[in-house]
C-alpha cells in the first residue's frame, strides 16, 4: 500500500484507541496495519512527516501514507516499548547491535538529533527495533543518544550494553561513555 485514501470519510469510533503523546492521539484503523495520527499542532505533523519521508525506506521507521492538515497515516509498529521489553528480558548483544545501528542511521540520514527517548523505541520479535513519533530527529540537535543511555541507565542495562558497544564500536564507546 502506497496511499491512503480517506474519501470514506474515517469513522474513528471503529478504530482502536493507541494513546495520546505530547504531539496528538493515535488510532489503529480496522485494517490493523495502519495507524492514523491526529495532531494538536499541524508543524508537529508535518516535522514528523518530514521525518518519515527522508528516512523512507529504511527499516527502522514506519512507512507514511500520507498527510492530511493535523492528521497523518503511517504504517502500525507492533512490538513492546524498549524499558517494557528490558524489565523482562534485559539487553542481548542483538538488541544492542540493532540500537546502534538505530543511531548509526539517524547519522547516515543526517539528522541533528543522534537520539530518541526510550518511550518512542518499539523492540521487536528478532531483537531488531522501530521507533515511532521522530519529528525531533530535525527539530532538535544531539550530538550522541543521551536519552536512550538514560533509558538503559534507569533499567540497570547499561554496563551490559557499554561492554558490547566496546566490543562492537570501539569509536562510538569513546563517544558515549561521558
Amino acid at each position: 500500500m502506497n496511499k491512503v485514501d480517506i474519501s470514506d470519510n474515517i469513522d474513528l469510533s471503529k478504530c482502536e484507541y493507541l494513546g495520546k503523546g505530547r504531539n496528538g492521539k493515535v488510532y489503529l484503523l480496522p485494517d490493523r496495519k495502519i495507524v492514523i495520527k491526529i495532531c494538536s499542532i499541524e508543524q508537529s505533523c508535518i516535522d514528523e512527516y518530514k521525518v518519515l519521508k527522508a528516512a523512507e525506506g529504511s527499516s527502522y521507521f514506519p512507512k507514511v501514507y500520507g498527510r492530511y492538515g493535523k492528521m497523518m497515516f503511517r504504517e502500525y509498529i507492533g512490538g513492546e516499548k524498549l524499558s517494557i521489553y528490558l524489565r523482562k528480558k534485559k539487553v542481548s548483544r542483538n538488541l544492542a547491535i540493532s540500537l546502534i545501528g538505530l543511531i548509526e542511521e539517524f547519522k547516515r540520514l543526517e539528522f541533528r538529533r543522534l537520539d530518541i527517548r526510550g518511550e518512542h523505541i518499539y523492540v521487536q520479535d528478532d531483537e531488531s527495533v522501530r521507533v515511532i513519533d521522530p519529528a525531533g530527529q530535525i527539530v532538535k540537535s544531539a550530538s550522541y543518544p543521551k536519552s536512550m543511555l538514560k533509558e538503559l541507565r534507569r533499567q540497570k542495562c547499561i554496563k551490559r550494553f557499554y561492554d558490547i558497544l566496546k566490543e562492537e564500536r570501539p569509536d562510538l564507546y569513546k563517544k558515549w561513555k561521558k
